[in-house]
């Protein structure tokens, strides 16, 4: 796995039994930004200005919120770790810890995955893209990072997921042998983060599922869509068939501490994903049931106050995104204490200036 990790100078502090700290209170967030550019290195010249209005909104709901953790998505992903370092310095209180992801989206397989005739097009890399990085994510960190302990399932291989929902067209495999040896999973990442909390750790589970549409009959990207959200689930589980980028088996232990981030593309009930897509995540034994389903569902007035859509099923005060569903989420394992939760919505807020998705976040104890 490919990464780029800024911290300030100091030593990290040793990671000590539960039993022997006091809680520490955190506010973790995910934030789909939608910073992305049409080509390498525009989103790269774009932060460098903070007045810019999508990038001055964006300053304005991390300022406002104040998360100690915050994971960023569409962020494009340069090697460099310019672009991150950049918009981060923007900030009254910079973050002194960030670490930005590489991503599957625009990696050329050389191969027609989309069955188009072309095989140099977004959709033939393993992830949708126009040029390698496009939609990538990073965490922004008030504690250190544990560098050490980072783990990546990027390269793991769709057909290599036990009961992969592989896509077919008329009853044939969509993919070749050649194509399904090459494709893999995660359409971006797939990474788990240890954050050191005053002596805990806590593991940020992060991935960006591929949206379930922009496909055909064959429903190749419902299907990834799905599997990329179980594969969190098998994450969280520590499934013995798992083997990260780094050769290790295996993943998260019941005792690990976690937090589950990223704009799933799913919506409880409606939308276009699999039935049940998302709640192979919210039903999971691991997670926190009141973040999930329960009282700490993240909410919002703004959301509530646009219940327009006389198709949608699902709460609106629980939408995160500006076409009405709720797709991305914080979701904390049960044994962690949870004190608050909201959607970054303000009341009579339409503005889509910054992003077309709002910030989430949940208050916990650790």
């Amino acid at each position: 796995m490919l990464y780029f990790l800024m911290a300030c100078a100091g030593k990290t502090p040793p990671v000590d039994s539960p039993t022997l700290r006091e809680p520490v209170a955190l506010r973790v967030a995910t934030y789909n930004s939608s910073l992305f550019g049409g080509e390498a290195g525009e989103t790269a010249v774009k932060v460098q200005d903070a007045g810019e209005r999508q990038v001055e909104r964006i300053l304005s709901v991390i300022t406002e919120t104040s998360p100690d953790i915050l994971v960023l998505q569409e962020l494009d992903y340069d090697s460099t770790g310019q672009t991150l370092e950049t918009l981060n310095g923007h900030l009254d209180q910079p973050y002194p810890y960030v670490m930005q992801f590489s991503s599957n989206t625009g990696v050329a397989t050389g191969l027609d995955m989309d069955n188009d005739g072309e095989t140099d097009g977004p959709g033939d890399a393993q992830g949708y893209g126009t040029f390698e990085g496009q939609y990538g994510f990073a965490v922004l960190s008030r504690h250190p990072i544990d560098e050490a302990q980072l783990r990546s399932y990027q390269a793991l291989l769709w057909k290599d997921m036990p009961d992969a929902r592989l896509p077919t067209l008329s009853g044939e495999a969509w993919f070749s042998e050649e194509e399904l040896a090459l494709q893999r999973l995660s359409s971006k990442n797939h990474v788990v983060v240890p954050v050191n909390v005053s002596g805990a750790l806590l593991h940020l589970l992060i991935a960006h599922p591929t949206p379930p549409v922009f496909d055909g009959e064959e429903d190749r990207n419902g299907l990834r869509n799905a599997d990329e959200i179980r594969l969190l689930g098998e994450i969280l589980s520590g499934a013995d068939w798992l083997v990260d980028d780094a050769g290790n088996a295996g993943g998260l232990s019941e005792s690990d501490h976690a937090v589950v981030f990223g704009d799933m593309n799913a919506d409880p009930v409606d939308g276009d994903a699999l039935d049940g897509a998302i709640q192979q995540l919210l039903e999971h034994p691991r997670i926190h049931p009141d973040t999930a389903t329960g009282s700490m569902v993240p909410s919002s007035e703004g959301g509530e106050a646009l219940d327009s859509r006389p198709d949608d099923s699902g709460d609106p005060a629980h939408d995160t995104a500006s076409w009405g569903q709720r797709v991305d989420y914080v979701l904390p394992t049960r044994e962690l204490t949870v004190k608050g939760s909201a959607v970054h919505w303000p009341a009579g807020d339409r503005s889509v200036e910054g992003s077309d998705h709002r910030m989430v976040w949940v208050d916990l104890e650790i």
